[in-house]
């Protein structure tokens, strides 16, 4: 089955994109087919608010993001990262979030083309591991109204400069782990 890791930071091999790698690392040693989308190298523009996706879950504008939806729609589950920059997702992972709309019908049903799990990989620079936790299960909502299974999170704290994430052996642990239960379900 196939888990696809979508890295919503601009940092290139930053924290977030080692972190989700490790969480995709896991779940091909587990079987899984993995595959990785950086969302700042790729062209995704901001939603228009025409609503036309709503009616026929086609988005006027042609860009990147219909290959991202054709990926989810062939995957199994989907690993979103994501830095935290002033309280919030990134501003990449927030116009791709808001341009998902397409996958719901005017009746408000999913156009998920079946199950899928979503999980999140998060890092942040405050070492709070609870400041941001109710933006996270806020955000997190999203998904199931769009369809999707929630399958989990990983957060790493106290990241801010490019590789603090490596001194972070546990959490790396835990999502290489997480990545291996995820593959094995997704089989």
């Amino acid at each position: 089955m196939k888990i696809i890791g979508i890295d919503g930071s601009p940092r290139k091999n930053g924290n977030t994109e080692k972190l989700l790698k490790k969480v995709l690392a896991g779940a091909t040693e587990a079987g899984g087919a993995t595959e990785f989308l950086k969302l700042a190298d790729l062209t995704i523009k901001y939603c228009q608010g025409c609503g036309t996706c709503r009616a026929t879950g086609e988005c006027v504008m042609r860009d990147d993001m219909d290959r991202v939806v054709d990926a989810i729609q062939q995957s199994d589950a989907v690993v979103l990262g994501s830095p935290i920059y002033a309280w919030q997702v990134s501003g990449n992972t927030k116009v791709f979030m808001d341009r998902l709309c397409r996958l719901l019908t005017p009746k408000y049903e999913s156009r998920l083309n079946g199950p899928k799990k979503i999980a999140f990989v998060y890092t942040q620079g405050n070492p709070d591991a609870d400041l941001f936790k109710p933006y996270l299960d806020y955000q997190e909502k999203v998904y199931p109204f769009l369809g999707f299974t929630l399958a989990g999170r990983i957060q790493a704290t106290g990241t801010r400069g490019k590789e603090d994430i490596l001194a972070q052996e546990a959490t790396l642990t835990k999502a290489y782990a997480f990545g291996q239960n995820l593959g094995a379900v997704s089989k």
